[in-house]
């Protein structure tokens, strides 16, 4: 049984979604629909390696939410 279903994100995302399934040659129902197909299969189980550039800046930004307020005053400062 197929049911509709409605999503909401942003035009942009949106647009880009479009052209990827077009591209792809596919709706983008299908594309949506693949994705969450593949949500608990194996390969969402599967581990991959991380590239040693990924690895480089895992943990990077730990601790980074304590710097929120100073970079919220930051960005206030620098375009109000």
């Amino acid at each position: 049984m197929e049911t509709k279903l409605t999503l909401r994100m942003e035009d942009r995302l949106i647009r880009r979604a479009k052209a990827h399934a077009r591209k792809s040659g596919r709706s983008l129902s299908q594309l949506v629909a693949d994705f969450f197909g593949m949500l608990g299969s194996d390969m969402e189980k599967k581990s991959f390696e991380m590239t040693p550039k990924v690895k480089s800046l895992y943990g990077s930004l730990e601790g980074a939410d304590k710097h929120v307020a100073s970079h919220k005053r930051h960005l206030e400062d620098k375009y109000l």
